[in-house]
């Protein structure tokens, strides 16, 4: 559900594709709790919108994506008898929680937490949560489902809307 308003800015970047957005979403009722706990995770300040991607920083996001999904063993909240609850994930976590920790683990290293957005996909009719990180050279998706960091244009998700970077705690519906 969107409601009309805000766009941010986006363009063609070499050959690769940036994320278009249309206007404000819904944030994720799960993601205002966890914001308002965490706000840093959220925070749309910080100046650098989208990261120079070079082989040193490719590597790391490959690094940081495929170690975290090597440590944390997926959950689902359901199944653990608990509500949408969103945290940093530990030894277990579902897709949102494992976004969470990468976006951590990027923002240890220097990584401007304001590239890093949580963002809301559709697979199937089924919801799940990646890790869009936006590079000079297009949209980068870091996933607990595949070990291959990936442009959002070659995926097969429906994208729905992720978080803005100028505004903390909005999200912005994905205009794919």
């Amino acid at each position: 559900m969107a409601m009309a308003g805000c766009s941010e800015t986006v363009h063609n970047s070499g050959s690769s594709a940036m994320m278009a957005t249309a206007g404000y979403a819904f944030a994720p009722p799960a993601a205002r709790t966890f914001c308002a706990k965490q706000p840093r995770f959220c925070s749309a300040s910080g100046h650098v919108k989208e990261v120079k991607l070079t082989d040193r920083r490719m590597a790391e996001l490959q690094s940081v994506n495929s170690s975290v999904n090597a440590k944390v063993r997926e959950r689902n909240d359901a199944s653990a008898g608990l509500g949408d609850d969103w945290r940093i994930a530990g030894k277990e976590g579902d897709c949102e929680d494992i976004a969470i920790l990468k976006k951590s683990e990027l923002m240890k290293r220097g990584w401007p937490a304001s590239a890093l957005l949580l963002t809301v996909v559709t697979l199937g009719g089924s919801g799940h949560t990646v890790l869009t990180v936006r590079t000079d050279k297009g949209d980068l998706i870091l996933d607990n489902l595949t070990g291959t960091v990936r442009n959002w244009s070659r995926t097969s998700y429906r994208y729905f809307a992720r978080q803005s970077q100028s505004e903390s705690g909005k999200w912005l519906r994905i205009d794919s």
